[in-house]
């Protein structure tokens, strides 16, 4: 008898499996027949929550995921790092103090932390690091620094940005790169009013703007073009006739922190009249620095724990905090806290939990980069070995709800859309589910891939 309810338990999971599959290839199949998707490329793969296969339409084709690919870099840098991994920025001093002078450098150095200046998280917004920096002077009894400010952001490797980024992606809030120390999360704001630039947030030292906007439309149809350590800046496009806000990428952000932190200083009382210098710039000028090490610690200020980190990072798609995270996981693992180095480790890691490596040719950690080739099939795979880790609570936690109430991940580059997280049908089946489409021109790509998921409601 017992043998007899097993056998008749397994046939009706069977049957369930097969009719959803059968759905879902029918939804597929209605899906590529549009003629948005006439000469689109979809890969979907679908599994149990332990998983068990359900339904794959060219599950192993790698395809452009955009961010989906999130998933990949957050599951490995929880495990790698760890839930609790916090980054540490330092203030030290070079030299003695002697009746209230400092006789000698500031120093500012990051091991790359991307939160410093956020205005995401209580605690540890702008004002916070400020007031912690100058107590700590105040604390010394300081009265003036006859040195410089020198800000160290050599932590990193000097490319900035992944290779392969488009253009005109890099200048947008979205192409942030990634320096050794990083303020504001490189982002800064521009308040327009129509097609006139009414002011910045921040300072940008030496850029000069190029503005060619012009007013038309109800959205925001504006792109900023610049690029690490340039001093051209460029807007174009259109804006609404109206007061609104557009964002960039910081062009040199230590520099723009280092420009901040001696307004502070000064603002404080403490006589400054030294120069600002950062280590980026002083290898492009192809000099060294000189002069006395940094031995007096002075401040030491940590990040928010990895597990905040990784829910803003997934919850609102922050590319720069992946590939800040592809650099950390390169320096901690490979000694090299560079793209190429992160994204071998990255990689490798994933090969180890059973992906095979032609799933997953990755160009970065964030998916801006056009060249990520991912299959839904090697998502899956992610998401169902994620499912089992002690982290997964906070890891799930960053998923956000789209349109359709399911709790996925989504991506969205030019004619590219894809989800991929897990959902809870109303029978109370769990799946992990992934799906990738390219070249889908026109249409509403995000109600049509709706139409397909919500089979498994």
């Amino acid at each position: 008898m017992f043998r007899l309810i097993a056998f008749i338990l397994l046939s009706s999971q069977i049957l369930f499996a097969q009719n959803v599959a059968q759905k879902l290839g029918d939804a597929t199949k209605s899906l590529l027949a549009t003629a948005p998707a006439y000469a689109a490329n979809l890969s979907m793969y679908v599994s149990d929550e332990s998983g068990n296969f359900i339904y794959a339409l060219n599950g192993n084709q790698g395809l452009s995921t955009a961010s989906t690919q999130k998933i990949f870099t957050a599951a490995a840098a929880l495990e790698t790092l760890g839930k609790n991994y916090q980054y540490t920025t330092a203030v030290h001093s070079s030299g003695s103090i002697s009746a209230g002078v400092l006789n000698g450098n500031l120093y500012v150095k990051s091991n790359g932390d991307p939160t410093l200046g956020s205005w995401r998280y209580d605690g540890y917004k702008p004002d916070q690091f400020k007031q912690k920096l100058i107590a700590a002077l105040k604390s010394k009894n300081i009265t003036k620094i006859s040195g410089d400010l020198i800000i160290d952001d050599s932590y990193f490797d000097f490319q900035t940005t992944p290779g392969g980024w488009p253009w005109n992606d890099m200048g947008n809030y979205y192409g942030a790169g990634v320096w050794g120390l990083n303020w504001r999360e490189n982002q800064f704001d521009i308040n327009m009013n129509g097609k006139e630039m009414k002011s910045l947030n921040i300072d940008l030292p030496g850029v000069n703007w190029v503005n060619n906007v012009k007013t038309g439309g109800n959205s925001d149809q504006s792109l900023i073009y610049t690029a690490p350590y340039s001093e051209v800046a460029y807007i174009s496009g259109t804006l609404p006739n109206k007061s609104l806000t557009v964002s960039g990428a910081t062009p040199n952000p230590p520099l723009t922190f280092g420009t901040e932190v001696k307004s502070w200083i000064k603002e404080s009382g403490i006589d400054f009249q030294g120069k600002i210098q950062t280590y980026s710039m002083i290898e492009i000028k192809g000099q060294k620095i000189s002069g006395p090490s940094a031995n007096n610690l002075m401040l030491e200020y940590k990040s928010p724990t990895l597990d905040k980190i990784i829910f803003w990072f997934m919850r609102k798609s922050v590319n720069f905090y992946g590939e800040t995270l592809i650099k950390t996981l390169g320096k901690e693992k490979k000694n090299e806290g560079s793209f190429e180095a992160g994204i071998s480790y990255l990689k490798e890691f994933w090969q180890t939990k059973g992906i095979n490596s032609a799933m997953i040719n990755f160009a970065d950690g964030s998916g801006l980069s056009p060249q990520n080739y991912v299959s839904a099939r090697a998502e899956v795979q992610s998401l169902v070995w994620s499912k089992k880790q002690p982290w997964f609570n906070e890891f799930y936690e960053g998923f956000p709800t789209q349109g359709n109430g399911m709790k996925l991940k989504s991506g969205t580059m030019k004619d590219t859309k894809s989800f991929a997280g897990y959902h809870t049908a109303k029978d109370g089946k769990k799946y992990a589910v992934a799906i990738i489409i390219n070249n889908y021109q026109g249409g509403n790509v995000s109600e049509a891939l709706y139409k397909v998921l919500n089979v498994l409601k």
